[in-house]
């Protein structure tokens, strides 16, 4: 069974498939099929946390930026993105020490995404942890 390709498609048909090969004996199979699916949910779990850490930052940004046309929507995108990477990290804490790497990794992505958005470029040329994390964000 090709265990990547399913996998890759549907984590859930995935787990069904090993099912089977468990009550069929297969034990070597099995093990191959939740071994890449092991894999392929931690590639879910860290797309997830880039996801939102772009648009966290992004919006972050964007209110740096704008100052002038700062919206309550960024405020609560910021707020909802903070708190959705927040469960993540309480999910699975081995996603933490990416995070990190990923405030450096994302920003250039999170920065073109805003200057799409504001129709302008920006002067920012990183964001810190306090900024992206901690900072309040409020008008």
């Amino acid at each position: 069974m090709d265990w990547q390709d399913l996998a890759t498609t549907s984590h859930y048909q995935t787990a069904v498939a090993v099912k089977d090969e468990l009550l069929k004996g297969n034990i070597e199979e099995a093990t191959a099929g939740i071994e890449e699916l092991i894999e392929a949910l931690g590639r879910a779990d860290k797309r997830a946390l880039r996801s939102q850490l772009t648009r966290l930052m992004a919006h972050v940004i964007k209110w740096k930026t704008q100052s002038a046309q700062r919206r309550r929507s960024w405020v609560a995108t910021i707020e909802n993105a903070r708190f959705e990477i927040e469960e993540m990290l309480e999910f699975e804490p081995s996603l933490k020490p990416l995070v990190p790497d990923l405030l450096t990794g994302m920003f250039g992505k999170a920065k073109r995404i805003a200057e799409k958005e504001m129709g302008q470029e920006t002067t920012l040329t990183e964001l810190s942890w306090p900024e992206v994390f901690d900072d309040d964000y409020s008008l």
